[in-house]
């Protein structure tokens, strides 16, 4: 939809103006990031609601991100998902496996998915178990993973740091392999926040 293209495109503009004013952004790693026509699934780190806008505004590829359906009563956040299509997530509800086709159908065709491993904001400082999710849809369709550190930038005027790393290839594995898949995920996500 040409409105969506639109706005979307304007809306990354502002925003990496105001990453590059106010965080003083500084981005690496870009050139690991297949172009379109290839399914693709970013995973990064999750520090706070500034992490989906940062990615979608610097990975040169628009971003569907997964996030939790309550958002969706946030007029900003809504309208966001709306805008690039985001997809909702029923958290605890393992009868909507509506979020999971929609998933696949984005991968097949040759989309761009975001999501947190983490499954909340700081999950990995709260010492929460990271989720399978990501190991999931890149072992059932193929999609390369890059995995994305965020570091710095705790406060406005403080250096914040994007870091896209080389892409990970898991076709080959198996379901069995999840918990393993997700792991090798989390390590290459804290190595690029460092």
């Amino acid at each position: 939809m040409v409105f969506k293209k639109v706005i979307g495109g304007i809306a990354k503009i502002i925003l990496r103006i105001f990453f590059a004013i106010v965080y003083r952004l500084k981005i690496e790693g870009t050139e690991n990031i297949p172009k379109d026509n290839e399914p693709l699934i970013l995973c990064g780190n999750h520090r706070s609601y500034l992490d989906p806008p940062l990615i979608q505004c610097t990975a040169k590829r628009t971003v569907r991100f997964l996030a939790k359906d309550e958002l969706h009563k946030n007029k900003f956040i809504a309208f966001w998902m709306y805008i690039f299509d985001g997809i909702y997530v029923k958290r605890g509800d393992s009868k909507d496996i509506k979020p999971i086709k929609d998933t696949l159908k984005a991968l097949k065709n040759n989309d761009c998915v975001g999501i947190f491993p983490e499954g909340t904001r700081n999950g990995m400082k709260k010492g929460e178990a990271s989720k399978d999710g990501a190991a999931f849809f890149a072992e059932r369709t193929g999609a390369k993973v890059i995995p994305v550190g965020i570091s710095g930038g705790e406060r406005p005027f403080k250096k914040m740091i994007i870091r896209y790393g080389k892409p990970l290839d898991f076709s080959g594995r198996n379901k069995n392999e999840l918990d393993e898949i997700t792991e090798e995920i989390m390590e290459k996500i804290v190595e690029l926040t460092k």
